[in-house]
């Protein structure tokens, strides 16, 4: 194991897999975090297990159930758009966004790190091929960033964090040919929002459209098992 440790938000889903792999090829030892926040697609809580244990030295799932707060068709009985990307929105947003979930999830992130004696956060948001989410933009690594070294006892005494989005400028084919070139089995990994209760994807939804065209610009057989395509 390397002594340089990184925390790693590891969804289950295709992006957070290549960034949980880009961080070992830097030679980081991957703390792997996933949160449960009792999803409508919890199918990807297992994908997230199957991708650790080939790539992270250590694993943990912690639950947060943010159905309390809801808002989200993720977390309320609110039907996934099918539509096309960026769907039913509010100014653009899709329902799909969580509130704050990178903010809440990333403040976790910064949690485990600070007691782990990390230094470094791995992210897998994406600011190109993506539905839009304002978590998902290089502002917001920015000031997250500036926030951790200022919220945090390592951050004020000069042991400072680093947030890394190593995705955040590339498309989806991008990130499939990523996939392909680490090696990496990304039929594994689960990405749609609105899975059928055997797991397969639905073939329509923000997620699903994304990874599809991913493949198909990449020039990639798609791995993925959909209802419908």
């Amino acid at each position: 194991m390397s002594t340089r440790q990184a925390v790693v938000l590891l969804s289950g889903g295709l992006d957070s897999m290549v960034c949980a792999a880009l961080a070992r090829e830097e030679g980081f030892s991957v703390l792997a975090l996933t949160i449960d926040y009792n999803q409508r697609h919890r199918v990807e809580l297992e994908a997230a297990k199957r991708i650790a244990t080939d790539l992270a030295d250590r694993h943990i799932i912690l639950p947060l159930d943010l159905t309390a707060f809801g808002g989200s068709a993720l977390t309320s009985d609110i039907d996934v758009p099918k539509d096309g990307v960026g769907a039913d929105g509010d100014g653009g947003i899709p329902v799909t966004y969580v509130p704050a979930r990178n903010t809440v999830f990333l403040s976790l992130a910064l949690a485990w790190a600070e007691a782990a004696g990390a230094h470094d956060l791995f992210v897998g948001v994406n600011a190109l091929d993506y539905s839009g989410y304002p978590d998902c933009r290089p502002a917001f690594i920015e000031a997250f960033e500036e926030l951790a070294n200022k919220a945090t006892r390592d951050g004020v005494e000069g042991r400072g964090f680093t947030v890394h989005a190593p995705l955040q400028n590339m498309t989806k084919a991008d990130i499939a040919r990523e996939a392909a070139r680490l090696g990496l089995d990304a039929g594994i990994s689960h990405s749609c929002y609105d899975p059928a209760p055997d797991g397969a994807a639905c073939g329509y939804c923000d997620a699903c459209r994304l990874r599809a065209k991913g493949f198909e610009e990449a020039g990639l057989v798609d791995p993925t098992r959909y209802v419908a395509r």
